[in-house]
């Protein structure tokens, strides 16, 4: 298997370089030459597996086998799973009401980033230990990614891999931000910058892109630009198809639709991926926050970055610009490198991307989206609670409202004849205590820490930070001044970690 750039086809590469790249050397995203395409005659055949024998199918399509031998690839797989709940049923898919709820929080740090950042950071491991070269991850979270990362290298211990990571100082969980500044670890460092939740995207992409050829260490991010996340939680979308399509009692290829709270586009663009491949998926239905450039563009075509990011309750999901809509262009293009290396380059430049009415008529048959505002989350995870009892996180509760308001509703006595939808439910309540507090008061979340806090979560409360180190950020200067000088405080960060071993 070979990949190459979404921005040009002279770029082709490993699957191995694609990965411990992160983007393209023309800036571009990586994509398959070829995507590995599926019958129904292996869905049905994938029906009968469990959660980690699924994934080593899916990854063999992507991995060549000179690559990652068999062996290692199933070793990988058994050993990314291992700290879910129950590896073999790693994401649970329940019914609430009319909706199929499928559970990606049973990892080590209960979000969905466990079942991409476990098997891509294995993997990057992997390779730097057969190389016998120093890797560097750089990162940057509005949330979940930098916990799931940091625990998943701490977890590993390979002095050959270490970890940089950053967040936007005030704008993640306290719960999240302990889970990254409690962990003791010589491979891991934590920065906390005083900026926007996307502001240490340019610089993390300028060093990955432009420093490589100079540094004693291999730099690669594993934000959902590198294709091993989306390879990787493309996984839980066939998953889920399969359980949804069982509990019908329904055959296999029959169709459903999913619905998915979305931020970078990662999940999305998983899902893209996997539909691509084969499997019967109708609509993809992505559901913002007033953050909400996707919702704009999948109804107006208009991909125009907002002025300011707005602090909302769903923190994870405050993008402002989504790098992996450069993948969903590519597919809905048939692949153009041509015409996604325009559009990126006019993006880049101005911040704005219109499309043209052919493009946005076949974004509309592929996708859906709805906006939500904090009052319309807060009023349905009251509702799912009220009627469910049912505890979800914020950004599920974004999704929910979405599933209500473009038609799919939660009620026990809704039409069933309609096509099935299943939605995304990416972390855990126990991460949000103010979100949740906030819609359902404080003896709401009383109760919850009552009868479900999970028992592995709890230590976590108890633990004692590590003060980050700070990016500060002077009011007299321009965010690009401000990306320069913090590019500069991370090569000087990433060179003491290079030091490591």
């Amino acid at each position: 298997m070979k990949y190459t750039s979404t921005r040009s086809p002279a770029i082709v590469t490993s699957f191995e370089e694609a990965i411990c790249s992160g983007y393209a050397n023309d800036g571009g995203l990586f994509v398959p030459v070829n995507i590995p395409v599926i019958n129904e005659e292996v869905l049905k055949f994938w029906s009968t597996l469990g959660y980690v024998d699924l994934s080593y199918e899916v990854f063999r399509r992507f991995i060549g086998e000179e690559e990652v031998p068999d062996e290692n690839l199933r070793e990988l797989c058994e050993a990314a799973y291992a700290g879910f709940k129950i590896p073999s049923h790693a994401v649970p898919v329940i019914e609430i009401g009319s909706i199929f709820v499928a559970e990606l929080f049973h990892g080590p740090t209960f979000c969905f980033k466990d079942l991409g950042l476990r098997v891509t950071i294995g993997l990057l491991s992997y390779f730097a230990t057969k190389r016998n070269r120093k890797i560097t991850l750089l990162v940057s979270t509005t949330g979940d990614t930098g916990p799931a990362a940091v625990q998943a290298v701490a977890d590993l211990e390979n002095p050959l891999l270490t970890i940089l990571v950053h967040y936007p100082e005030g704008q993640i969980s306290q719960f999240q931000r302990k889970q990254m500044t409690c962990i003791e670890s010589k491979v891991v460092r934590v920065v906390a910058f005083q900026g926007g939740g996307d502001d240490m995207d340019k610089p993390i992409k300028n060093m990955l892109t432009k420093y490589n050829e100079s540094m004693e260490t291999q730099l690669t991010g594993v934000n959902s630009y590198n294709f091993a996340r989306p390879m990787a939680q493309l996984v839980h979308h066939v998953w889920t198809y399969l359980r949804v399509i069982e509990k019908l009692g329904r055959k296999v290829g029959d169709p459903i639709d999913i619905i998915l709270p979305t931020g970078a586009m990662g999940n999305l663009s998983a899902g893209e991926i996997a539909r691509q491949m084969g499997l019967p998926i109708r609509k993809y239905c992505a559901v913002v926050n007033v953050n909400d450039i996707t919702h704009r563009a999948f109804q107006t075509g208009r991909f125009h970055k907002s002025p300011k990011m707005i602090r909302t309750l769903s923190e994870a999901i405050n993008i402002q610009i989504p790098y992996n809509f450069e993948r969903l262009l590519f597919y809905l293009t048939g692949s153009n490198h041509e015409l996604v290396n325009k559009w990126m380059a006019t993006l880049e430049e101005t911040s704005k991307l219109d499309l043209e009415e052919v493009w946005l008529e076949k974004i509309q048959r592929q996708f859906d989206s709805a906006r939500i505002t904090d009052e319309e989350m807060c009023e349905t995870m009251r509702e799912v609670w009220t009627k469910f009892q049912y505890f979800s996180d914020p950004h599920t509760a974004v999704a929910m409202a979405g599933a209500k308001k473009m038609g799919y509703f939660l009620d026990d006595d809704d039409d069933k004849s309609m096509i099935p939808a299943a939605l995304l439910a990416t972390a855990s309540p126990c991460k949000f205590e103010k979100a949740v507090t906030e819609a359902l008061g404080n003896a709401g979340w009383q109760f919850y820490v009552d009868s479900s806090f999970p028992v592995e979560a709890s230590t976590i409360i108890e633990k004692k930070e590590i003060k980050p180190f700070i990016y500060e950020a002077d009011a007299s200067e321009s965010l690009v001044d401000k990306q320069i000088r913090w590019e500069t405080q991370a090569l000087s960060i990433v060179a003491t970690l290079s030091k490591i071993g």
